[in-house]
């Protein structure tokens, strides 16, 4: 009887195990969950390179809808950012405003200022969320030294999102919360 249980619980922590491993595998927002038209500090953690490999570029394509996404410098990284006009200007703040950021990349300045494929780092934006309640999948690219990964993938109605090989970070948008959306 003590063997069925130790060999039950190996196989738990096992199991466990696997999952924790799964989890960390793909690039994760640190909150993934926030409420519809609040302003959110969107930090994609980055917990692995492409292998050994280092990781030297991480590309975010902003969903559509979010506004106004700003990106948190990075001692060692240059940031690009790629705009897309509107089909019809917003305003903010009395301002027109006639296009938005859709794509920020950071890119390491030096081979050394890569983030090595054992290390763990964070890149970070802040931005307005749409008001609507729902999913909001931020699609990644992470490009190595040797290869790339492709975190794009979101899942099809009913689909467990654990059975993605490269999910996009996901974000839950509650209802708002009735206050002032800053």
């Amino acid at each position: 009887m003590k063997n069925i249980k130790t060999i039950a619980v190996s196989a738990l922590l096992v199991s466990v195990s696997g999952l924790f491993h799964a989890a960390n595998a793909h690039i994760t927002l640190e909150y993934q969950v926030a409420n519809a038209g609040s302003t959110y500090k969107a930090t994609f953690r980055v917990g692995h390179g492409c292998g050994a490999s280092p990781t030297r570029e991480i590309t975010v394509t902003v969903p559509p809808g979010v506004e106004g996404a700003k990106p948190m410098p990075k001692p060692g990284w240059t940031i690009a950012i790629e705009r897309e006009k509107l089909a019809q200007p917003r305003t903010d703040h009395g301002k027109s405003v006639p296009d938005e950021v859709r794509r920020i990349r950071w890119s390491a300045n030096t081979a050394a200022d890569a983030l090595p494929g054992h290390f763990y780092d964070e890149f970070t934006l802040q931005a307005r969320l749409p008001g609507q309640a729902g999913m909001l999948y931020w699609p990644v690219a992470q490009v190595c030294e040797k290869g790339r990964m492709d975190w794009t993938e979101v899942p099809a109605a009913g689909q467990n999102p654990h059975d993605l090989q490269a999910p996009a970070a996901a974000l839950e948008l509650l209802p708002a919360s009735g206050g002032h959306a800053h």
